[in-house]
Formats: C-alpha cells, structure tokens, sequence
C-alpha cells in the first residue's frame, strides 16, 4: 500500500509540475506578441519625441525671426532690399544674375 501511495505521490507532482509549466508556458505566448508590440511603440514613441524637438527648434526659430520682424526696422528693410529688390530714392540696384533667368 505504500507503494502505491508514492508512485501516485509522484505522479500528482509530475503533473503539478507539468501544468505549472505548461500555465507559465501558454502565459509566455500570449504575452510575446504583445511585448513585441510594447517595443515597437517604445521606437515610435522615441521618434516622435525627436520629431517634436526639432518642430519646437523650427518654432522657436520662426518666432525669433517674427519678433526680429516686428520690433527691428533694420530687418524689415534688410529683407525688402533682398526679396523685393527695393532701394532708396536716392540708390541704384545692380542684380547680378545668370542672363535668361
């Protein structure tokens, strides 16, 4: 009788021990894909991130020229001589160029 209490003893371990394995087991499957999917939206977050630091560098640059625009009239003047090819009434404005342009 005890014989056959240990070889059941065994055999009720041998299968704890192999439904543990096979619960851990399924877990990990369900959970690969997802992990996978966690990583991939770490990347995009990332790249997003850097997206966002250079708009905000661009934004920054773009105010700066704006309030450069607003308060300087050297500025305003630089950018119509150059744009527009403006000049005072009492100057002449050369243009260099490549003829047929």
């Amino acid at each position: 009788m005890n014989v056959n209490n240990s070889i059941w003893d065994r055999m009720t371990r041998v299968v704890a021990s192999l439904s543990a394995i096979a619960a851990l087991v399924w877990v990990a499957i369900l959970y690969f894909p997802l992990m996978h999917q966690n990583e991939v939206m770490r990347q995009q977050i990332v790249e997003l991130d850097r997206q966002i630091q250079e708009e905000e560098a661009a934004n920054r640059q773009i105010r700066l020229e704006i309030d450069s625009l607003k308060t300087d009239p050297k500025t305003v003047e630089r950018l119509a001589r150059e744009q527009l090819g403006l000049a005072r009434p009492d100057e002449t404005v050369v243009r260099f160029g490549i003829p047929g342009e």
